[in-house]
């Protein structure tokens, strides 16, 4: 028993402290608020090129590239053949009756139906009874 009497007690150290030569992190630079507003009006600018020939403004303060990669929100590009844009549109048009589909019921119905194929299940799926009793 004398040789688990003696626990050195603390938390494990990692190797390779800053003091032994190990991973020192840089600190990210930050940048003045010059150069925030002067990317902002870049960014800005380049919007309105974009969309200066459907002649609507971009609203202030969006993020203008969250959805980039969206089909339904790409607007009109040359480059995508025919079969993808039947595609996207064949999307679009599925989506909206998808939406259509479940708009049309409440709550309730969704219960109710849910209920009426419960109880048309065999006792095969039924929970089995756990314990005595």
């Amino acid at each position: 028993m004398a040789d688990y009497d003696c626990r050195p007690g603390g938390s494990l150290k990692f190797k390779g402290g800053v003091a032994d030569g190990g991973i020192v992190k840089k600190k990210k630079k930050s940048k003045s608020r010059s150069q925030v507003e002067d990317s902002q009006d870049r960014e800005q600018q380049r919007d309105k090129h974009r969309l200066g020939s459907e002649g609507v403004d971009p609203a202030p303060g969006s993020a203008s590239g969250s959805n980039r990669g969206s089909p339904a929100l790409s607007g009109k590009n040359d480059k995508k053949t025919e079969a993808e844009r039947r595609f996207e549109e064949v999307q679009r048009r599925r989506l909206q009756a998808k939406v259509a589909r479940h708009a049309r019921k409440t709550h309730k119905d969704r219960v109710n139906e849910l209920n009426a194929k419960l109880e048309a299940l065999s006792e095969h799926h039924d929970i089995p009874k756990v314990g005595p009793g």
